[in-house]
């Protein structure tokens, strides 16, 4: 009888740029093919929002997701193969996490700052979407007094 191994692994899932506008449907379709494969979610966060050093299927940004989970090493192939298989997601790359303590884990945990984030991005006018279709978030950084803030309109 085949003894079974129980790893933990660190997932990295890249998406294109028009999941944003829904990033807890990218989330929940990482969480989908982790739990098809019998993996346990010890912790899942967007990662970051960037720009592509080269097009992927047309796609000159994307979105990362970090998720780190444990897994029966023999049913690892059956997650690779449904990352590959996926139209949804650009890329993915999975490897041993040994080099991370289970602490360093659960805090990468970024789940509820994903539901106020979608929250947030769906409470805009036109739910974060111009008129183009594509996501617009815009940031907005404090001005300290006494500061001069150069102005698209002429001063009067």
């Amino acid at each position: 009888m085949a003894e079974t191994r129980i790893n933990a692994y660190e997932g990295m899932f890249l998406f294109p740029q028009t999941v944003s506008a829904d990033l807890q449907s990218a989330a929940d379709h990482v969480l989908e093919t982790l739990s098809k494969g019998g993996a346990e979610v010890i912790s899942l966060c967007k990662w970051d929002e960037r720009r592509l050093a080269y097009d992927i299927k047309g796609n000159k940004r994307g979105v990362y997701f970090l998720t780190y989970f444990k897994c029966d090493a023999q049913k690892l192939t059956l997650i690779e193969r449904d990352c590959r298989l996926s139209e949804k997601l650009l890329r993915s790359m999975i490897t041993r996490a040994d080099h991370v303590s289970a602490e360093q884990m659960l805090a990468m945990e970024g789940r509820q700052q994903l539901a106020d984030e979608t929250a947030l991005r769906k409470s805009q006018p036109g739910g974060g979407e111009n008129e183009l279709g594509a996501v617009v978030t815009v940031v907005l950084a404090p001005v300290a007094a006494g500061t001069e803030v150069a102005s698209d309109t002429a001063a009067e």
